[in-house]
């Protein structure tokens, strides 16, 4: 009991409550009007996401309280099993598609999982076994692995979520190898060359797809075609820009009102920006910022290079799916289709996020941190 208490008390937990219980409230708020059109039923959403918040906390605590051991065993495992998954998403029959993109697996009860979210938040422990394996010398007598494992856990992945096609996905992924890559003191030649190479694949992936090329022009002038490529990108501004200072109070906005393409999704962030405005948003960042910090403190603190990587990594998973998400509403980056944490209507999202954060209070317990 005493452990619960302790676990109870960590900031990173009371943080990631708090956010998650304002997600219940912005889901519930975003989606009700989208609910009763599509569905008859206002709470439709808002339902799914409460008992998706239950299974995430209640996955959060085991992953937090287990031994190390079976934590790293179990985020292996979720790993593999992701990869194992994104693959099965392109068979016809079983993958289920929608917006155009095949993403998803359907499940028992109406429900949908995306895969790639598992991915996002697994893939620390392949570089983590990945740095492993090397600090072991274990590619010296078996450099057929050393080609073998990247291409299994890094390419054929990603190369599929390409095909799904999940961009969003991609350039969070790259972006996380980057700064994993740059934190482990790399030398400047290999960086500016993986940096060359990751930005000339993701060049040739835009030039090539016009609807990407389409959604880089709107980002540069929306209003250039304002009913069709630009029109996300302006109703997510005007939604912005109505909230002032203060807002307009929680369910007053009219950006969910059929305005905002996917409000309760993608575009969440201008809804909250609209009904509790520029104060709302900035204690909203404050927040994510602070869940951040935490996080990198944990990895700072633990002397293990295993551990500190894999804290690392999963934080930086957490701020660039923050990020991402924050410049498309924004109208910074062009629209990716990746959620806010714990903001957006999602189970997959929510569910992973929370295991996210049960691993790195696994690794805070096992240090002995004091704040």
């Amino acid at each position: 009991m005493s452990f619960f208490y302790s676990i109870l008390n960590r900031k990173i937990l009371l943080l990631v409550l708090l956010l998650a219980g304002f997600g219940l409230v912005q889901v519930y708020s975003a989606s009700y009007i989208f609910s009763i059109e599509k569905y008859n039923d206002g709470l439709f959403f808002f339902k799914k996401q409460v008992l998706f918040f239950i299974i995430g906390l209640l996955a959060l605590l085991f992953i937090a309280t287990i031994s190390w051991k079976w934590a790293r065993f179990i985020g292996i495992s979720l790993w593999v099993l992701s990869v194992l998954l994104i693959i099965i998403t392109l068979i016809p029959g079983i993958g289920a598609s929608a917006g155009g993109a095949q993403r998803w697996l359907d499940l028992p009860f109406g429900f949908r999982f995306q895969p790639a979210e598992l991915f996002k938040v697994s893939s620390p422990f392949a570089f983590m076994y990945l740095i492993a394996l090397k600090e072991q010398s274990f590619f010296n007598h078996h450099v057929f692995l050393f080609w073998l494992f990247p291409i299994f856990a890094f390419a054929l992945p990603l190369l599929v979520l390409a095909l799904q096609p999940d961009f969003g996905t991609i350039f969070l992924f790259f972006c996380l190898a980057l700064s994993i890559v740059f934190v482990l003191g790399f030398k400047w030649k290999y960086i500016f060359s993986a940096l060359f190479l990751i930005s000339l694949g993701m060049y040739l992936m835009v030039i090539f797809t016009p609807y990407r090329m389409a959604r880089i022009k709107a980002v540069l002038n929306p209003w250039s075609d304002p009913l069709e490529t630009g029109f996300q990108v302006i109703q997510s501004m005007i939604s912005f820009h109505s909230g002032g200072a203060f807002g307009v109070g929680l369910g007053q906005g009219q950006g969910k009102l059929f305005f905002l393409p996917e409000a309760h999704t993608d575009f969440t962030l201008a809804v909250f920006g609209e009904e509790t405005g520029f104060i709302g948003f900035c204690v909203l960042l404050t927040l994510y910022a602070l869940l951040v910090y935490y996080g990198m403190q944990i990895a700072l603190r633990t002397e293990d290079l295993l551990q500190k990587v894999l804290a690392f990594s999963l934080s930086m998973v957490f701020a660039f799916s923050t990020i991402i998400h924050i410049g498309v509403n924004l109208g910074i980056l062009p629209p990716k289709g990746l959620t806010l944490p714990f903001m957006s209507y999602g189970g997959s999202a929510l569910v992973c996020t929370f295991l996210l954060f049960g691993w790195l209070l696994n690794i805070e317990k096992h240090n002995h941190f004091v704040y």
